[in-house]
């Protein structure tokens, strides 16, 4: 059936059936919104266009800009200690170019950049960058920033949109490129007389908004900068094509890209770097479609932070590559160590749907959907079993699944549950409205799959009495029933000058009394190592906490997820104290894994 006739009106015909409606577009009716105020994109005229038959078979050059663009677009821009955990998990993560800042802005960008430098925050392998405006005193400023950087670029923008020219600068296409010239120049000089020869130092420049600016226009303005820049063999320039602004669909994008780079000269000592935001929803195909154009680079942000609806974001672009079998040279081996930090330093969260990250993606609530992933899971063993390999080493091809969950720290535990929705929302409303327990959204479907195999085990219906005995049964071992190898009674931590957390914990463990200690960068990660030392493995993957009620007396519930000897496991503790609440979810997790 065609989807035109499968359109059918509520009427019935002579004989008895719908009546086919034979032109579909016959539904829609004008909005009434004012579309006269606004126009079309400008194509692009390559009737030659070579980019649709490419793939992307290696993985570009990557920038982050998430302590620049990012951080300026946040309403509480990251502190210094923010700042820097997002700078660490960056590198952890594998990203060789990374914009740490805007250093002539103020004090706090500026003493930021310098902390990096000066603490050897920084490998040899990294180079950072640090944006400027086109005004001398800023360069200088900005320039000063860079001193005793082993990699540096200065990355220099202005503005050269028709829009910009003729409204906010209120100049002409010859001024607005001499700008480009002069700024360039200017940070040539300072470089020459600040920077020792301890720097391998870089320049970026950016035509904003790149979309907006007329094509020739942008090339001659590009031109001019190289000719005072000079590239040449070891001498690159980075050119940066900013969408700041979507406004066009990818394709056009995608044109604009390689008409540039067909006409720029020295096009071999350019690197092209592409620069989308997210404003008409299609950053991600608009950065791989540039790619596929002639771009070398992207500059974006983890999971699309940025001003409006963010930059383009570089986890579903990496994660793209991966699941076409190539590698992106970023390491999301930990997404969900990769979002918890983000979500710390951004100070806000990622979407449960987000691709690849979010708390959803690899759970079906769709019984069709649950029994087509068992049964892809089934088949890729029989079909490894049957070439005499492991799971790990055949192609991937399980139903609804783009990639293999565990390959990003995830457990399967999520995805193959047989629970319905309903019964996941209604065991969370019980716990929540009778005992003021508000779980995370994973550990929700943890414990509905406890639920679920009690129900199939015993028939009939759940009460809320009996989903609370099973829950206290699970998580929360009390001296009534005393369950698992480790309790706790009391415990004390204590700063060091290097402020590193030392704990002491007094214990039980194989009913023996003994005192466990350990040291971290705080008091959970201090625990874990304790617990190393009676031969418990365990590593932190979430952590989320509120007060169970109001007033001095209230208590915290801290729920934690960890990985413990190849399992991934929720634990929860409830105590007035939030630090001994820490430990008692540590603490349930731990002996849940034994159990």
């Amino acid at each position: 059936m065609t989807a035109v006739n499968s359109a059918r009106t509520s009427a019935e015909n002579s004989v008895g059936r719908p009546t086919p409606i034979t032109n579909a577009t016959a539904l829609q009716k004008p909005s009434g919104m004012p579309i006269h105020k606004y126009g079309q994109y400008e194509a692009v005229e390559i009737p030659d266009r070579t980019w649709p038959d490419n793939r992307i078979t290696v993985a570009p050059r990557w920038l982050s800009t998430d302590l620049r663009d990012g951080n300026q677009a946040l309403i509480d821009p990251m502190s210094p200690a923010r700042k820097r955990e997002m700078f660490d998990l960056l590198v952890r993560m594998g990203y060789k170019e990374i914009e740490v800042g805007f250093p002539s802005s103020g004090e706090t960008d500026f003493a930021f950049v310098r902390s990096i430098i000066e603490e050897g925050a920084i490998p040899e392998d990294v180079t950072i960058s640090v944006l400027t405006q086109a005004r001398e005193e800023l360069i200088e400023r900005t320039v000063e920033s860079l001193v005793g950087a082993r990699r540096a670029t200065v990355h220099l923008y202005n503005a050269t949109a028709p829009t910009f020219r003729r409204v906010v600068f209120r100049g002409s296409k010859e001024e607005v490129k001499q700008i480009a010239v002069d700024g360039t120049r200017l940070v040539m000089e300072y470089a020459e007389k600040i920077l020792g020869d301890e720097t391998i130092f870089g320049y970026q420049y950016s035509p904003e908004i790149f979309t907006d600016t007329e094509l020739d226009f942008a090339l001659e303005v590009c031109e001019a900068v190289c000719d005072v820049w000079q590239p040449e063999e070891g001498r690159e320039i980075i050119l940066n094509l900013p969408a700041t602004v979507e406004r066009s669909t990818p394709s056009t994008h995608a044109d604009r890209f390689e008409w540039m780079s067909r006409n720029l000269s020295r096009r071999e000592h350019i690197c092209l770097s592409v620069h989308p935001h997210n404003d008409r929803g299609t950053a991600v195909a608009a950065a791989e479609l540039a790619i596929m154009a002639g771009a070398d680079r992207i500059e974006g942000c983890l999971f699309g932070q940025g001003e409006r609806t963010g930059n383009v974001d570089l986890v579903t672009l990496g994660m793209n590559l991966f699941s076409q079998g190539v590698d992106p040279q970023i390491d999301f081996s930990q997404i969900d160590e990769i979002r918890r930090t983000s979500e710390y330093c951004n100070q806000m969260e990622v979407h449960p749907r987000h691709p690849y990250a979010g708390d959803l993606v690899y759970t079906a609530f769709s019984g069709s959907h649950q029994d087509a992933i068992k049964k892809g899971f089934d088949a890729m063993e029989a079909d490894a079993a049957a070439q005499g390999r492991t799971v790990d080493e055949i192609e991937w091809a399980v139903p609804y699944l783009p990639i293999d969950p565990k390959d990003v720290g995830r457990s399967y535990e999520a995805v193959i549950r047989v629970n319905s929705q309903s019964g996941k929302g209604g065991i969370a409303y019980v716990l929540k409205n009778d005992h003021k327990l508000d779980l995370p959204r994973r550990m929700q479907i943890e414990f509905s799959r406890i639920i679920q195999a009690k129900t199939d085990a015993e028939g009939g219906e759940v009460t809320p009495t009996q989903i609370w005995s099973t829950f206290q049964d699970e998580y929360l071992p009390n001296p009534e029933n005393a369950w698992g190898r480790v309790q706790i009674r009391s415990g004390q931590t204590t700063t060091g000058s290097d402020g590193r957390d030392t704990i002491t914990v007094d214990a039980t463990v194989d009913g023996a009394d003994t005192v466990l200690t350990g040291s971290g960068n705080g008091p959970i990660s201090a625990f874990f190592e304790a617990l190393q030392a009676i031969g418990i493995d365990a590593r932190l993957l979430d952590y989320t906490e509120h007060t169970m009620s109001e007033g001095a007396s209230a208590q915290a519930a801290s729920y934690i997820e960890c990985a413990i000897d190849g399992k991934v496991l929720w634990g929860i503790g409830i105590d007035a104290n939030t630090t001994r609440a820490s430990l008692k979810a540590v603490v349930s997790a731990v002996n849940r894994a034994t159990r």
